[in-house]
């Protein structure tokens, strides 16, 4: 054999060598390798996020016409709202978002006083002022286009809670928009409750606003009932959100609810 045969077959043999090493090594490393990157699956990663919670809207028709000046009843029904959204606000948020909207109805309009907006979201609100006679009609058309406005109340919203609030009688044309709002495909489905405000209250025409099982109308013989009233709500409300199904309606009894004899509304 010739010194460079020799030299080729030594390297042959060297470099044959070195493969069954290298082969040797690979095969006694751990299968797992913690420093290779995994690829992360991000439909994956949904499943894991925590749900969003549904809108469970509240929408107040409430009367400021003229004669809710009288006997404290404005001043009363400031209180009740200002009450039942701070209430709102500190509730959680795991299953139900409760949203505040306030419509009012005096003068000759209706109108959005506070906007549909998250409970928790209203820093402020402006006091309601009593004047004019009682567009109850426009307030029920204005209620109607907000429930059938899918873009503010959308499709995943639990059903709405309609509180009505009146101490007369309608002044314009109101039984076509009542009609269209209580057949209307929300508006039927929703839970909506009334209160007549003292002995001047059309009783007959406020009593075909509730459903349900809450039905009966509601009265407030003088202006602390309101507050009552509002508090019982806000208690019916409450324990919907709560509740593992914030679809179905909870009782109203203003009876769980005690008489505050510290609420001095002349002070206001």
């Amino acid at each position: 054999m010739g010194w460079g045969s020799y030299n080729e077959d030594n390297e042959s043999r060297y470099h044959n060598a070195t493969i069954i090493r290298k082969r040797e090594h690979d095969a006694l490393k751990p299968k797992s390798d913690v420093s290779k990157k995994v690829a992360i699956n991000p439909t994956k990663l949904k499943a894991f996020a925590a749900p969003q919670p549904r809108p469970l809207p509240v929408i107040v028709l409430a009367d400021v016409s003229g004669s809710m000046a009288e006997d404290n009843k404005i001043e009363s029904l400031n209180v009740a709202l200002r009450e039942m959204v701070s209430s709102f606000a500190k509730e959680s948020r795991l299953r139900a978002e409760i949203q505040v909207g306030l419509i009012t109805f005096g003068g000759r309009a209706a109108e959005e006083h506070l906007p549909l907006v998250a409970a928790h979201a209203v820093t402020a609100m402006k006091p309601l002022v009593a004047q004019g006679p009682t567009p109850m009609g426009k307030a029920f058309d204005l209620a109607r286009r907000l429930l059938e406005d899918k873009e503010r109340i959308p499709s995943r919203a639990y059903r709405p809670v309609l509180v009505l609030v009146s101490d007369g009688a309608p002044t314009d044309d109101w039984e076509q928009p009542l009609k269209a709002l209580c057949s209307s495909e929300r508006g039927s489905k929703a839970s909506r409750l009334a209160m007549a405000i003292g002995a001047d209250a059309d009783r007959e025409m406020l009593a075909q606003f509730p459903n349900g099982l809450e039905a009966a109308l509601f009265e407030a013989h003088q202006a602390r009932d309101i507050v009552r009233f509002f508090r019982a709500v806000t208690m019916s409300v409450v324990s919907r959100s709560a509740s593992a199904t914030p679809d179905q309606s909870v009782g109203l009894d203003l009876g769980m609810v005690p008489p505050d004899d510290d609420l001095d509304l002349d002070a206001l």
